[in-house]
């Protein structure tokens, strides 16, 4: 997975920051505001060091007397957590430029703003929840990070619903969703409600401000695109290997096209009624205009 991503880019994302939408409680040290009260300077506690932390923050003194690595807490800043978590189905290697390109930059991008403001930034690949890529310690860890997106493959199927019920809880925070979620109980019209509301409910007994970032490539977001494919053609299903033998017209074309108005406004509608983001995100659109215009709900600015 290629990375095309410059300085100019980041120092751009330097300026935004997450909305959390509501305070961070996590007894980690970062910019958020949590639900306890103090000074910032005002030493709270003691505890064992976690992969990501600030070294700064390690009490070496400690260490020398225990053999342990501890770190030291303060009161007031807390660090919120972002979880991003990023299909990796062979569904997602499609496309021009790929939706797996796409998916990359995105979680890149958020996860540097992340970064910025001292967050604990999580990276999941769905296909395996139980290996996420801890990022914390500010722009420093941006560099570890792209090289682990970069280290991505996109074949086989995910479950998204079952990826988010294996998210870890850690408190109050910000969850990214970033799929094309093209499988069976998001496509099936009499499914999809019940599939997205289990999520987003979960999320939200989990404190979570949730997105759904719906990666489609642009080829998927216009009908006009398949009159270049009208007769019998041979479709294989990317992640099943199966082929469909289908006579493609104009009528076929509208099916389709009514299917895909359906399919998003599904999600859209979930999403809105219990408080989620949602925002197609097409291949086509120029990755400044989706970052800092079409996303842009997204960030206390």
């Amino acid at each position: 997975m290629t990375m095309t991503l410059d300085a100019a880019f980041f120092d751009k994302l330097s300026r935004l920051r997450l909305a959390m939408g509501h305070r961070a409680s996590m007894n980690l040290t970062g910019n958020r505001k949590s639900t306890q009260k103090g000074s910032s300077t005002e030493f709270s506690d003691f505890r064992e060091y976690m992969p990501g932390d600030d070294i700064r923050r390690i009490d070496w003194n400690a260490y020398g007397r225990l053999d342990r690595l501890y770190v030291k807490e303060y009161m007031e800043e807390k660090e919120a957590v972002v979880s991003i978590l990023i299909d990796t189905s062979a569904s997602m290697d499609y496309g021009v430029p790929k939706k797996s390109e796409r998916a990359c930059v995105l979680a890149a991008a958020f996860a540097c703003m992340g970064l910025n403001n001292m967050d604990r930034v999580m990276l999941y690949d769905m296909r395996q929840m139980q290996q996420p890529f801890v990022a914390g310690g500010g722009k420093r860890a941006l560099p570890r990070l792209t090289d682990w997106l970069a280290q991505r493959s996109f074949d086989g199927k995910i479950d998204v619903s079952e990826a988010v019920r294996q998210l870890p809880g850690r408190g109050p925070g910000v969850t990214m969703i970033i799929s094309d979620f093209l499988q069976e109980s998001f496509v099936d019209a009499d499914q999809e409600q019940e599939t997205v509301r289990k999520i987003l409910r979960f999320l939200a007994y989990r404190k979570q401000k949730t997105a759904f970032l719906h990666v489609l490539a642009a080829e998927e977001l216009s009908a006009e695109r398949f009159t270049e494919l009208t007769g019998t053609r041979n479709l294989i299903d990317m992640e099943e290997k199966s082929t469909l033998r289908l006579t493609l017209d104009a009528g076929s074309i509208r099916v389709y096209e009514q299917a895909l108005q359906v399919f998003l406004a599904g999600l859209r509608q979930e999403c809105a009624r219990i408080g989620a983001f949602y925002a197609v995100c097409s291949t086509e659109t120029d990755i400044y205009e989706l970052i800092f215009q079409e996303l842009r709900k997204l960030y206390d600015i």
